[in-house]
């Protein structure tokens, strides 16, 4: 009998030893928070420059997203360029399209002389459904208007019938966990640092701080996929989604980069003998019905599955209006910069964000500040921004919008949480599969909306900025960064 492994197919590569956290204090001429995708390049492209670098993971370096995703390096992405030429016109997309062709051929070289399983494969958007035809031709349209050489076909190597498809060939799909192990590899040693279980704390002037250690530093990047800090009110502007994947063995499994433009969408590629399926996204702190069981019926459904060999999950944030936010922490600011926004394709969008980022940080103009900076403002997509902190501002009164659902835990199952009033507030209560109970506060450390128990992942999940902690309320995601209070559970 063979267990699945709840965690990405790709962390079995992280090595076994990890690197020594921060401690003491340091001065390095660039101080990077966060390690992975964009970290990491950014980190590299500075030192080629001749500074010295300092990274600074709060876990491992790629344990985070650029450790969970599907791992394709693409241009073409889903219905990008509808999305943002709708919101932003043609100049955006074709800006955008140029910054993607641009990352992908940046990966392909910087992997050379990395073993990390690179292979090159087409990227295709197709039709699930008759519905979805519609959506795929509007965006073979807008990704040619942005530049893009893409074409149409239906023929797309998938076991079931696609309606409408749109291609791009020559994209990239690897291991993103060797890929960034290489990439820390080139980084570490020569004046520059990784530092590993080294979560930052605060940052003030120009001093990165962690519990046991600081880095002096004349410039920072903030380089966390969600902005940890959070002192640009970026918690405004961006949106978190959740969402899952499988890794099961099938025979012949698609070598096509493919996602599907419904909703749900399912995102289907590939590595070795392994189908890597992906999709059921909502967004974070919201309820998750039985993800990873609408991932695995739909595989045996369409393929003959071995089985199942890992599971797991990422969390991405999106910019209100629908693109990355690269630049300045906070307006006018000189010594911090940050990247987020990618709207689910972080090896691409991290990849050209970390080439615009270190142009910034030494003072090299780039024509694409302007397009990508966090301080831009999008009048189109004002309404999203207005919707998305009116339903923020509802999740605030949390007391009213969590009901206590038990008075004990006396009758709580193992795998099991519920919900247990406790004077003016709640604790959140979970029972494992050895029958101890997990108590927590509910109230999440970083601006106290009430937390929701993710039954899929055994977390507390904030709805209204993503935080995300462990039954015991340890920080697993930002922008918060202190754990949950731990309470007497009863």
């Amino acid at each position: 009998m063979t267990t699945t492994a709840d965690q990405s197919l790709w962390l079995t590569a992280l090595p076994a030893e990890p690197r020594p956290p921060l401690t003491g204090e340091h001065s390095f001429d660039v101080a990077v928070v966060g390690g992975g995708i964009t970290g990491l390049t950014t980190a590299l492209l500075l030192k080629r420059r001749g500074l010295s670098v300092a990274v600074l993971e709060a876990d491992r370096v790629a344990s985070g997203v650029s450790g969970n995703n599907t791992a394709k390096v693409t241009a073409l992405q889903s219905t990008v360029y509808s999305q943002i030429r709708g919101r932003h016109g043609l100049g955006a997309a074709v800006d955008y399209a140029a910054a993607s062709v641009a990352a992908v051929a940046r990966v392909a070289e910087l992997a050379d002389g990395i073993d990390c399983d690179l292979r090159r494969s087409p990227a295709v958007t197709y039709a699930y459904t008759e519905e979805e035809a519609g959506d795929v031709a509007k965006e073979l349209i807008n990704a040619r208007h942005a530049g893009l050489p893409v074409r149409e076909g239906k023929n797309v190597d998938l076991p079931f019938p696609v309606h409408a498809a749109v291609w791009l060939d020559d994209q990239i799909a690897l291991h993103p966990v060797k890929y960034l192990r290489g990439l820390a590899e080139q980084v570490d040693g020569d004046g520059s640092r990784i530092f590993e279980h080294s979560r930052v704390t605060d940052v003030s002037g120009h001093v990165v701080s962690t519990e046991d250690g600081s880095v002096t530093a004349g410039k920072i990047v903030i380089a966390t996929h969600y902005p940890t800090l959070d002192r640009g009110l970026y918690f405004a502007r961006l949106e978190l989604t959740r969402a899952y994947c499988i890794a099961a063995r099938v025979h012949a499994p698609t070598q096509a980069l493919a996602i599907s433009t419904g909703s749900p969408s399912w995102s289907i590629s590939a590595h070795e003998d392994k189908l890597i399926l992906a999709g059921q996204s909502h967004a974070t702190g919201k309820t998750a019905v039985e993800p990873f069981r609408r991932l695995e019926d739909f595989a045996r459904r369409h393929w003959q599955v071995e089985e199942i060999t890992h599971r797991w999950s990422a969390q991405d944030p999106t910019a209100y209006d629908h693109l990355p936010m690269i630049g300045s922490y906070t307006p006018g600011n000189t010594t911090v910069y940050t990247a987020t926004g990618y709207m689910k394709w972080g090896l691409t969008s991290g990849t050209f964000a970390a080439g615009l980022l270190a142009d910034l940080v030494t003072d090299k103009p780039n024509e694409l500040a302007d397009r990508f900076s966090p301080h831009r403002v999008s009048l189109r997509s004002l309404p999203t921004f207005l919707r998305k902190n009116a339903e923020v501002a509802l999740e605030m009164v949390g007391d009213r919008v969590v009901p206590a659902d038990a008075t004990s835990s006396e009758n709580l199952p193992p795998g099991h949480a519920h919900v247990i009033r406790d004077g003016l507030g709640k604790t959140g209560v979970y029972r494992d599969e050895n029958g101890q109970l997990h108590g927590v506060s509910m109230r999440c450390t970083h601006l106290g909306c009430l937390v929701r128990f993710n039954a899929a992942e055994r977390s507390w999940d904030c709805p209204c900025h993503g935080s995300r902690f462990d039954v015991d309320g340890a920080v697993l995601e930002g922008p918060a960064t202190r754990p949950l209070p731990r309470k007497e559970a009863r």
